[in-house]
């Protein structure tokens, strides 16, 4: 039976990057992204160029709901999910008391909500057949929480520790779980006012492709958890050393717009 990798967050940056990667590398691959026009377009660019077989599924996974509809979709279709690569992921910047709240229980959804449904499930399915790799999304700030990021801070501090602990839960049963940790990435997932924080002049952000990268051979061949790059591999490190309350007073400043 053809096995596939299912990506979400697929139509751009990181989870565009490793849909070309993997489809270089001849694995069959299941894109999921809210914008229709965008995946039918990697779908047949994928399949033209690399001669695999792509499927797109349109979803909107800041409704959790719509997480469980994915797999009961992807059952329906018999596709067998061997690898699966929770990608999709937003972030807000702000005054926490400022920000918008629907904006941030969205977020939550889509960051913790679905990627808890979509791990659950598909781990499942994976440990029934003692095989299958999961690959979820965490960050630099899981290990760094910024101010100003509050919540999105919070939820990929949950990524990484779920992940960890889902992955010792699972260890021997055939099925691998890996965080992929990346710092600043140049992709629209910052906007204008994130764009001016001291922080993007002291770690300036890499092309997804470069995370890409990392995160291909994390899924394929890793385990545990990759930060990408050495600056953040340095940076995450540092509140090992450093007072909590000197440490959040640095993270602020660079936080804070130049």
């Amino acid at each position: 039976m053809k096995e596939y990798i299912l990506i979400t967050g697929a139509s751009s940056g990181i989870g565009y990057h490793m849909a070309i990667q993997l489809a270089e590398k001849d694995q069959n691959l299941i894109l999921v992204a809210r914008n229709e026009e965008k995946l039918k377009k990697v779908q047949t660019e994928l399949m033209t160029l690399y001669n695999v077989t792509v499927h797109y599924i349109v979803k909107d996974l800041s409704v959790a709901d719509n997480a469980l509809e994915l797999y009961n979709e992807i059952q329906q279709k018999n596709l067998l999910v061997s690898g699966l690569v929770n990608n999709a992921g937003v972030g807000t910047y702000g005054e926490f008391i400022e920000t918008s709240l629907e904006e941030e229980l969205k977020m939550i959804d889509l960051n913790i909500s679905s990627l808890v449904v979509l791990n659950k499930l598909f781990a499942k399915d994976m440990v029934a057949r003692k095989s299958g790799r999961i690959m979820n999304i965490a960050s630099l700030m899981a290990f760094l929480p910024f101010p100003y990021y509050s919540v999105y801070s919070a939820t990929k501090s949950f990524v990484l520790a779920f992940t960890e602990t889902l992955a010792a839960e699972l260890e021997g049963t055939g099925v691998v779980v890996t965080a992929l940790c990346p710092g600043p990435i140049d992709t629209g997932f910052y906007n204008e006012e994130m764009l001016k924080a001291n922080m993007m002049k002291t770690n300036k952000p890499v092309h997804p492709e470069v995370v890409a990268e990392a995160g291909v051979k994390l899924l394929l061949y890793g385990k545990g958890k990759k930060i990408v790059g050495s600056m953040n591999w340095f940076l995450s490190n540092i509140p090992r050393v450093m007072p909590d309350f000197l440490m959040m007073k640095i993270k602020k400043n660079l936080a804070k717009q130049a």
